[in-house]
């Protein structure tokens, strides 16, 4: 009875809540007090006996996301759901019966519920709009989830059974609000606002409402998830120049900042709150990582199959056996995304070939005749996900070894007819950004394209704050030394080209060390398909090895002849000083020049002089 007592408490002040939500978020109205939840515990549904501590993922395995469930030490990864579509975001239900999640199969996003007991997935909304990331209120009564409205992301409040039926609006800014975590307690819900964690209270209408809880402006936060308990809130950051990246912990109990307490990107505590796992992803990989509260690693770095599209950690009431369907999903295995056809070397010396791209525009349009094929199938996806051709135009594709490239790029994998590089023009057009990834002292790229239709059949609306790299040149000396700046997430619906790239095994390639002062540097265009190749040995498919070895440079002659002493034994002739013949009353011997060759000179006799006759 008093279960059922403290339901209905919530219900009542929710629902007047909600209604005090349709002012925007500038208002400044007189705070009005709604009922308040005794407990957690006491509006929370009952768990199953039966339920396990399940996680749910969704991992892109194929090209598409779908949905897996896996049981530590029980069950292996299994999935789900499966199909030529994606299914992202989920969120288990307080009662363990069911999984909120987002998904693209009826051609444009919106919510879906799965029924752990039966596998059926049940449609939840029904509009053109993006929606998804729903997260449940304490007693499964209600979604928050994200949507996209008036060319920007808003967290939206609506019954669990239909969402978007008097669905109450949040937030309601320019910028983007996505990420909605509903506390345990039932008064409150995070999210992400332009890179910053928002806590909004329930209980005031006023301009106090909203906390910034990261005030980080150096920084961008992401993917907040609240303990079980409610009294702690666990976020993704990733720093520039100030800070860590990593995990961390903010206590509702102190009056303090959060504390970073791990390296992870996307954080799920484990149900009774002692633990959380959190994907560790490097700049092709992901792993994951299972840390205690103190940021101690309790088990080494497991590899993930896929790039994560979000999961969830909590009781489940998965049927056991598995119903007909998810063992059917279970089952499949997908087949692969491209298969290579390298044709014969028709120089005999076992070197691999070159291929011309058709209809692509580079000043090299050819490939490796061993990636053509990755390509093609990549090019062909990209125009399928985004409605037109963004690999048509190539600022390089192979690139002879005779051609000298920019200082720096001695090593580009361009030179192995293994990698390419979008037209960075594009960027200054609007059609593509790039949202910036460290790992380390190293610096990647995440390219996202703009899709062309943008009525929410392709593509999704853009989360991340991209990386403005033209910002370097507003003649401002902080932003020119960091190499740019965040800039606000643009409006419309973008595709991840470097998530499908990796799918068809094309890796980004790191920016050059220099490339906060050197704009070509930072190589957010470029991916390589290296086949755990390193360099000499991908060029070595192409060319003889002779052709690789670097000659000793001689220094050429100099065409201004210079002095330079040197020692002859040659013997020359020399002039001999001659007496010069004056009058005189003595007589006086002269020499006569003789050649140096003879040893002895010859000495001769002067004729004698008469001295004149004096008159007197």
């Amino acid at each position: 009875m008093r279960k059922h007592s403290s339901r209905s408490i919530f219900l009542f002040s929710l629902l007047l809540l909600l209604s005090s939500c349709l002012q925007p978020i500038e208002d400044s109205s007189t705070p009005q007090t709604f009922p308040q939840l005794t407990s957690t515990a006491d509006s929370a549904p009952a768990v199953s006996a039966a339920a396990r501590e399940v996680i749910v993922f969704s991992i892109e395995e194929d090209g598409y996301a779908h949905l897996f469930a896996f049981i530590p030490n029980q069950m292996p990864l299994t999935r789900l759901t499966g199909d030529t579509w994606d299914d992202i975001t989920p969120a288990i239900s307080p009662d363990g019966q069911r999984i909120a999640f987002a998904s693209n199969r009826s051609g444009y996003w919106d919510l879906y519920l799965f029924d752990a007991s039966t596998g059926e997935v049940t449609q939840l909304t029904d509009s053109p709009e993006y929606e998804g990331a729903p997260t449940w209120s304490p007693d499964g009564s209600f979604l928050a989830f994200e949507a996209y409205l008036e060319d920007s992301l808003e967290v939206v409040i609506g019954p669990a059974e239909n969402p978007r039926e008097g669905a109450i609006l949040l937030t309601s800014s320019a910028t983007a609000d996505h990420s909605p975590a509903w506390s345990p307690g039932g008064r409150q819900i995070v999210f992400v606002s332009d890179g910053e964690i928002i806590l909004a209270d329930l209980d005031k209408t006023d301009d106090t409402r909203y906390a910034n809880l990261s005030n980080t402006a150096d920084a961008a936060e992401s993917r907040p998830v609240w303990s079980p308990d409610g009294t702690r809130l666990m976020w993704a950051a990733s720093s520039q120049n100030v800070g860590r990246s990593g995990i961390y912990i903010w206590d509702s109990t102190r009056n303090a900042p959060a504390v970073w307490v791990a390296d992870g990107d996307y954080p799920a505590w484990n149900p009774s709150g002692e633990n959380f796992i959190t994907t560790f992803n490097t700049p092709n990989e992901t792993y994951l990582a299972n840390y205690s509260l103190d940021g101690n690693l309790l088990e080494p770095l497991a590899a993930f199959p896929g790039s994560l599209r979000g999961f969830d950690w909590a009781s489940l009431s998965l049927a056991e056996p598995l119903p007909a369907i998810v063992q059917q999903n279970a089952g499949l295995t997908p087949s692969p995304l491209w298969v290579s056809n390298i044709a014969s070397s028709s120089e005999g010396a076992g070197r691999d070939s070159l291929v011309s791209l058709s209809n692509v525009q580079a000043p090299y349009p050819q490939l490796s005749d061993r990636v053509d094929e990755a390509f093609n199938a990549l090019r062909d996806r990209v125009i399928l996900e985004s409605g037109w051709d963004a690999l048509a135009s190539l600022e390089n594709a192979y690139v002879p070894i005779t051609t000298a490239l920019d200082p720096g790029f001695e090593e580009s994998w361009l030179y192995t007819g293994r990698a390419f590089a979008i037209n960075s023009l594009m960027t200054n057009a609007g059609w593509m950004v790039a949202v910036r990834e460290d790992f380390g002292a190293q610096t990647y790229w995440r390219l996202y394209i703009r899709a062309q239709a943008q009525d929410g059949s392709l593509g999704e609306p853009l989360r991340s704050n991209p990386w403005d790299l033209s910002a370097r040149y507003n003649l401002d000396p902080k932003v020119y030394e960091q190499g740019g700046k965040y800039s606000a997430a643009p409006a419309g619906y973008w595709v991840d080209v470097t998530s499908l790239a990796l799918q068809y095994g094309w890796e980004r390639v790191p920016a050059l060390p220099n490339w906060r002062t050197f704009y070509r540097g930072a190589r957010f265009t470029e991916f390589a398909l290296t086949d755990g190749l390193d360099f000499y040995s991908a060029l070595l498919q192409l060319y003889p090895a002779d052709v690789l070895l670097t000659p000793t440079r001689l220094l050429p002659p100099t065409f201004t002849p210079t002095v330079t002493s040197t020692f002859t034994p040659t013997i020359t002739l020399t002039r001999t000083p001659r007496i010069t013949l004056t009058a005189s009353l003595t007589p006086t011997i002269t020499r006569t020049p003789v050649p140096t060759t003879t040893p002895i000179p010859t000495n001769t006799v002067a004729p004698t002089v008469t001295p004149p006759t004096i008159i007197p």
